[in-house]
């Protein structure tokens, strides 16, 4: 079975800008997610689709094994869809299974990509897909301030509620058939796999990358 991780990669990102390459404890960014599913027992390889002719050099000039796909014109800009990105890479590279991450996700470690493409072997018959979430145990409201998940009046433990589960966007396993089915990353009879919140920290604000870069460095 061949095992293809796909890391989609814009050159502009508005909120935190020249993201995947803003140096992150003395490496570019995306460099640790890159590394981190190089180790992986169960990857043979490693597409980057970009936009970015910085992004690219940098990728060929530090990664001997890793792939780059150069983003058509047609699928570039920030209100494209991912899966549009994904529907691409998959038309460009002949994989068994696809694992989809972020540069965005410095803290995420081999062995839970590991385990989740193991998840995803063992369970197959019964699932399509494997995503990653985060569990989350406390009181929401709706935008009119209405409870959501619990009852005001009971004031439940917040360990005694029912759980909910962030998708927290560190992977998608999917193979080619399963995306075709559901035209998207989850498939329709998915399997969430749960994750520790820290390492499932994502960098999508300036703030998240002062904290992320500040916990790498203390567990490093």
């Amino acid at each position: 079975m061949k095992v293809i991780a796909l890391v989609p990669m814009k050159g502009n990102s508005e909120r935190v800008p020249n993201k995947n390459l803003k140096d992150f404890n003395g490496k570019p960014l995306f460099h640790l997610v890159v590394n981190t599913l190089l180790k992986s027992k169960f990857i043979d390889e490693v597409i980057i689709n970009t936009d970015s002719e910085k992004i690219a050099e940098d990728a060929k000039n530090n990664f001997d094994k890793v792939k780059i796909l150069w983003r058509p014109e047609e699928i570039q800009g920030d209100l494209v869809s991912m899966n549009k990105v994904i529907e691409y890479d998959l038309s460009q590279s002949d994989g068994d299974l696809y694992i989809q991450t972020h540069s965005t996700n410095p803290l995420l470690k081999t062995e839970t990509l590991d385990d989740a493409i193991q998840c995803y072997l063992d369970n197959k018959e019964q699932y399509d897909s494997v995503f990653s979430v985060t569990k989350v145990q406390t009181r929401f409201y709706d935008k009119n301030g209405k409870p959501y998940n619990h009852n005001p009046e009971e004031l439940l433990r917040t360990q005694d509620l029912d759980p909910l589960f962030e998708e927290n966007s560190n992977f998608f396993i999917f193979t080619k058939e399963s995306f075709r089915n559901a035209k998207a990353r989850i498939g329709k009879k998915p399997k969430m796999f749960e994750m520790d919140k820290v390492e499932a920290i994502d960098i999508d604000e300036p703030q998240d990358f002062v904290i992320a870069e500040a916990i790498h460095r203390a567990i490093s």
